[in-house]
C-alpha cells in the first residue's frame, strides 16, 4: 500500500517561496539588497529541498496525496477549495520549478546587482515560484485557474519590470492581453465541465468523461468532450505560446534574462503542456480535438524554427528556439505521447534555462550589448559561459548521450506510429524542424564564440538599442560572469547533460505516470509501440547515430559553420536571391501587423458597437433613460388635469357620474329601443 505524504510538508513547499516574496517586497528598504536575495533565495531552497524528498517518496516508496487542505464555500453540490494532488507528475514538475527558480535566483545576485529594484525583482520572483507550485500542485480547477491567472499576472509584471521603458510597457501589456485571449477559452472550458460534470474535482470530472463523451454541445453537431477539451487547449495556446498566439513571448525578451529563463524554460510556458497532460483522461475521449493539438504544435515547432534563423538579439534567438519546442512538445501531446512530451519539457527545462542565463551571461560580459553580430572570439575571454553554452546547444539540437535527444528522438518516432489525419504534415514538421533547430542554434554559437572579433569595432547598432541600462561603462573588452552567474551555468549543465539518460527508462517505460496519465492504447498506440523499440538509453542513443534526424542536426551544424564561419558571403547572397521569404521572415509572418490592423481594429470596432449600441443605447436609452421618459411623459399628461381651479373638479366630476351612469344604464336603454 502506497504511503501517504504529510499535508504540512506539502504546505512548506509553496508557502515558503510566499514568504519570501513578502518579506522581500513589503520589507525590502528595511533588510536591503542582501536581506532581499536571502529571504527569497531560502525559501526557494527550502521549497527544493522539501519537492526533492516528495519525488522521493512518489518515485520509490509509491506515495500519494490528494485532499483538500482548505474549503473555501460551498454552493449546493459545487465545492470550491484549496487542495494538493501530488504525484509523479506533480513531484516531477515540483523539483524542476524549484531547481531553475533557485538557480535563476542565484544567477539574478549577479545579474541585477547594479538594478534599483533588485529587491522588488526578487519578491516578483518569488511570487512567480509560488504561483506556479499552486498551478501544478492543484487537485482541482479551481485552484488550477487561480494559479494560471496568478502567474499571468507576475509575469506581466516581470515582462514590464523596467516600467520606465517604452519597449518593456508595450511588451508586457501585448502578452497581458493575448493571454486573455486563451484565458477566456480556458474559462468556457472549465465552465463547460462544471456545468456537465457538476463538481470542480479532477478526480469526479475524469471519472464522469465517458458520460460526457457521449453528449451533443447543446444546437451543434459537436460533441461536448470536442468542444470542452479545444477550449481548454486554446488556453494552452496562450500560456505555451503556440500559433497563432505565441506572439507575446518573442517580445517578452524585454524583461530581464533571469525572467527569460525562469518564465520561458520551465514554468510559465510549460503550464499549458502540463496542464493538457493533466487533463490526458479527456482528450483521450476525443480525436478531433487531439488532431487539432497535433496541427498547431506542427505549425509552431517549424515555423518558429524558421523565424530563429534570421534573429541577430541573442535572447530572441532562444525564444523562437523555446516556441520551436514548446511545439514539439504539443506534437507529442497531439500524438497521445503524454509522458514524451512532459519528460522533453523536463528535459527543455535545463537546458533552456542554461541557454538563456548562458546568454544574459554573454549580455554581461559584451556590457549589454544582444546583438551577436557585435560578438565573436568570445570562447577565450569566457571559457565556463563557452562550455556551458557548447553543452546546452548539443542538448537543444537532440545529440545522441546529451538530454534533449532522448525526449525529441522519443517525440518524433511516437508521431511516426500515430493514426491522425495530421500525423503526415506533423512528421514532416518536426522531422525537418531537426536541422532548421541545429542551424540556428549553432548559427549563433558559431557569431556568439568564435570567428574574428567584432566587438572593438562595432558594425551594428546593438549596443545601443539592447541594453539593461544597469550603468555599466563602455570599456569593450569582454570578461568572464561572477561565479553567481557561473555557478548555476555549470549547475544546469549537469542535468542538461545526464537527465534524459538516467531518467527515461522509468518516465516513459516505467510506472513513474501510471496514475498521472492516461492513454487508449488502441486507438492511440504510439506510446506502446515506442515501448517495443526501447532497449534501454545507452543502445537508443548509440541507434541514435544512424537515424536521419541525427545526421539532419549534423547537417545544420555544418551548414552553419560554413555559412558563418568559412564563407560569410553566402547568407547574404541566399537573402539577397530569396528576398521575398526573407522579408515575410523579418515580419514574423505579419502576424503583429495583422493583429494590430485587423484584429484590433475588428475588436475595437465590436467594442464600440457594444459600447454605443447595446450600452448607451439598449440599456442607458432605451432602458434606463427610456423608462424614465415614459415616468416623465405621463406625469405631465398628469398634471393637465391636476389644474387646481374648483369649477374644473366640479366638472370633471359631472363628466364622471354622467360616464358612469352611461355605462350602468346603457344596458337598458338600448334593450328599451332594440324590443
Amino acid at each position: 500500500m502506497a504511503s501517504q505524504l504529510s499535508q504540512n510538508l506539502l504546505l512548506t513547499v509553496p508557502l515558503a517561496p510566499l514568504a519570501g516574496a513578502v518579506i522581500a517586497g513589503f520589507f525590502g528598504r528595511a533588510i536591503g539588497r542582501r536581506g532581499a536575495h536571502m529571504v527569497t533565495i531560502l525559501g526557494v531552497l527550502i521549497s527544493f529541498i522539501v519537492s526533492a524528498m516528495v519525488l522521493k517518496s512518489v518515485a520509490v516508496d509509491g506515495a500519494r496525496f490528494n485532499a483538500t487542505v482548505y474549503e473555501w464555500m460551498v454552493l449546493g453540490p459545487l465545492k470550491m477549495e484549496v487542495g494538493f494532488l501530488v504525484d509523479g507528475l506533480t513531484a516531477m514538475m515540483m523539483c524542476v520549478v524549484t531547481f531553475v527558480s533557485l538557480m535563476v535566483h542565484v544567477y539574478t545576485i549577479g545579474y541585477m546587482e547594479e538594478d534599483p529594484g533588485y529587491q522588488r525583482f526578487f519578491s516578483y520572483i518569488s511570487l512567480f515560484t509560488f504561483s506556479m507550485l499552486m498551478l501544478v500542485m492543484s487537485n482541482n480547477f479551481l485552484q488550477l485557474f487561480f494559479g494560471w491567472e496568478a502567474v499571468g499576472l507576475v509575469s506581466y509584471l516581470l515582462i514590464g519590470f523596467w516600467f520606465k521603458k517604452p519597449t518593456a510597457i508595450f511588451a508586457n501589456l501585448k502578452a497581458f492581453l493575448v493571454n486573455r485571449v486563451g484565458d477566456f477559452g480556458f474559462i468556457l472550458g472549465i465552465g463547460l465541465l462544471v456545468t456537465y460534470a457538476g463538481s470542480l474535482s479532477y478526480a469526479e470530472v475524469f471519472a464522469k468523461g465517458p458520460e460526457l463523451a457521449k453528449l451533443m454541445f447543446p444546437g451543434t453537431e459537436w460533441m461536448l468532450i470536442t468542444v470542452t477539451c479545444i477550449c481548454l487547449f486554446i488556453g494552452a495556446m496562450g500560456k505555451s505560446a503556440q500559433f497563432p498566439l505565441h506572439v507575446w513571448l518573442p517580445d517578452s525578451m524585454e524583461g530581464p534574462t533571469p525572467i527569460s529563463a525562469l518564465i520561458h524554460a520551465a514554468t510559465m510556458v510549460t503550464a499549458g503542456i502540463f496542464m493538457v497532460a493533466r487533463m490526458s483522461p479527456l482528450f483521450e475521449l476525443s480525436d478531433t480535438a487531439l488532431n487539432f493539438v497535433l496541427v498547431i504544435g506542427a505549425i509552431t515547432a517549424l515555423f518558429m524554427g524558421f523565424l530563429g534563423i534570421i534573429q541577430n538579439d541573442i535572447k530572441r534567438v532562444v525564444a523562437y528556439s523555446t516556441l520551436s519546442q514548446l511545439g514539439y512538445m504539443t506534437v507529442a501531446l497531439g500524438v497521445s505521447a503524454y509522458s514524451v512530451a512532459v519528460f522533453h519539457l523536463m528535459t527543455h527545462a535545463f537546458f533552456k534555462a542554461l541557454l538563456f542565463l548562458g546568454a544574459g551571461s554573454v549580455i554581461i560580459g559584451m556590457h549589454h550589448d544582444q546583438d551577436i553580430r557585435n560578438m565573436g572570439g568570445l570562447r577565450k575571454y569566457m571559457p565556463i559561459t563557452w562550455f556551458t553554452s557548447l553543452l546546452g546547444s548539443l542538448a537543444l539540437i537532440g545529440t545522441p548521450f546529451f538530454a534533449g535527444f532522448y525526449s525529441k528522438d522519443s517525440i518524433i518516432e511516437a508521431v511516426h506510429f500515430s493514426k491522425l489525419p495530421g500525423a503526415g504534415f506533423a512528421m514532416f514538421a518536426v522531422t525537418l524542424g531537426v536541422f532548421v533547430t541545429a542551424f540556428y542554434s549553432f548559427r549563433m554559437y558559431f557569431l556568439v564564440f568564435h570567428g574574428k572579433e567584432r566587438f572593438h569595432h562595432k558594425p551594428f547598432p546593438g549596443e545601443h538599442d539592447h541594453h539593461d541600462d544597469h550603468g555599466h561603462g563602455h570599456d569593450h573588452t569582454p570578461h568572464e560572469s561572477p561565479w553567481v552567474v557561473t555557478a548555476p551555468l555549470v549547475l544546469l549543465a549537469i542535468p542538461s547533460v545526464v537527465i534524459g539518460f538516467m531518467t527515461i527508462g522509468p518516465m516513459l517505460f516505467g510506472d513513474f505516470f501510471k496514475d498521472s496519465i492516461v492513454v487508449d492504447a488502441a486507438r492511440h498506440p504510439a506510446m506502446a509501440e515506442l515501448a517495443k523499440l526501447f532497449h534501454g538509453p545507452f543502445a537508443m542513443a548509440v541507434h541514435g547515430l544512424k537515424t536521419l534526424p541525427f545526421w539532419l542536426a549534423l547537417g545544420g551544424v555544418v551548414a552553419a559553420y560554413v555559412f558563418y564561419m568559412v564563407m560569410p558571403s553566402i547568407p547574404a547572397t541566399i537573402a539577397r536571391i530569396f528576398r521575398p521569404i526573407v522579408v515575410v521572415l523579418e515580419n514574423k509572418y505579419y502576424m503583429d501587423w495583422i493583429n494590430e490592423h485587423l484584429i484590433a481594429p475588428l475588436a475595437r470596432g465590436i467594442g464600440v458597437g457594444l459600447w454605443k449600441g447595446g450600452d448607451q443605447g439598449l440599456i442607458d436609452g432605451a432602458i434606463i433613460n427610456g423608462s424614465a421618459r415614459a415616468v416623465g411623459g405621463l406625469a405631465a399628461l398628469t398634471r393637465l388635469i391636476q389644474t387646481g381651479y374648483l369649477y374644473w373638479y366640479a366638472l370633471v366630476m359631472l363628466l364622471g357620474v354622467f360616464g358612469l351612469l352611461t355605462w350602468q344604464l346603457w344596458p337598458t336603454v338600448s334593450g328599451m329601443f332594440g324590443r
